[in-house]
């Protein structure tokens, strides 16, 4: 048996802590927890493998979209092999073109056997009527060419002296 928090990526909080059975597929697992939130499950949807910062890797999509047999799937994922351990994290993204995110840890893992799981064991807050806006921003790279300014050449800045029109 799982216990697993899931945290929707809102200002206020927003968070559903679920007990599901251990041998659970991660496409259950995406039911389970758009459900828990009001959703009813119909949307895409994709779990991101994370490290302890959150920081998102490698995608496990609600389909298989590549060739036959070579792609992971939120079907072919166990719970219990993707998130072997207490405090092991993924990020899931439910309705690409609104992209509620949420994260999800495990709190607790128990070979307890229960009936009648899923269940919801906490509820806090209410899902807001729209997604909130993501704004992506990546690191400024450091231009590996350098600014206009760097220019140091043995001829100057003849460009703008130059009439392109004389000839």
């Amino acid at each position: 048996m799982y216990k697993i928090r899931v945290i929707l990526d809102t200002k206020e909080d927003v968070i559903r802590t679920i007990v599901v059975d251990n041998a659970l597929n991660l496409e259950d697992l995406h039911l389970t927890i758009a459900k828990s939130f009001g959703f009813k499950g119909q949307e895409m949807a994709s779990f991101y493998r994370t490290d302890e910062e959150w920081n998102q890797g490698e995608e496990i999509p609600l389909f298989n979209m590549e060739e036959v047999g070579e792609g992971l799937s939120m079907k072919s994922c166990l719970l219990n092999d993707t998130l072997p351990l207490e405090n092991d994290k993924l990020i899931y993204v439910y309705d690409f073109l609104k992209m509620w995110t949420f994260y999800v840890d495990v709190l607790e893992i128990s070979t307890e056997k229960k009936e009648n799981l899923p269940q919801i064991i906490l509820t806090v807050g209410e899902v807001p009527s729209e997604a909130p806006d993501k704004e992506f921003v990546a690191e400024k790279l450091e231009d590996p060419f350098g600014s206009d300014d760097d220019i140091d050449d043995e001829y100057g800045d003849y460009n703008d002296d130059f009439d392109y029109t004389e000839y």
